[in-house]
């Protein structure tokens, strides 16, 4: 096995001191991919008005997740959750954010799919 990324982790033959460059390189390339954002358009369920957002695709996160702040100002209907989701980090530590207290009910379209979210 070969990690381009940490050569010396997985006990490789190449230095890691005569790759750096090339390691570095990988590593701002890959940097760059991480984040792959799109558009889609989000319906309102009580108006059917709609708008149009960029959304981050596959953030990691296990659901799909809106900003309370964003909710508010685009007037989205907000529902209290019975029980609020406790956030935890990658590192499984509680985010301090807090926990997850409300919901929202859309369609989301993207390039003729529709999906309620």
């Amino acid at each position: 096995m070969y990690s381009v990324l940490y050569p010396e982790k997985l006990g490789n033959k190449i230095l890691c001191q005569s790759n750096t460059k090339r390691v570095r390189d990988m590593w701002h390339t890959l940097w760059l991919l991480r984040e792959v954002w799109m558009t889609v358009g989000l319906e309102k369920l009580e108006n059917y008005k709609g708008i149009v957002v960029k959304v981050l695709l596959d953030s990691g996160a296990i659901g799909l997740l809106m900003d309370t702040k964003f909710t508010k100002e685009k007037r989205f209907k907000l529902e209290r959750l019975k029980n609020p989701l406790l956030v935890q980090n990658v590192d499984r530590t509680i985010n301090m954010g807090g926990a997850i207290t409300y919901q929202v009910e859309c369609n989301m379209f993207f390039k003729g799919y529709i999906k309620r979210a």
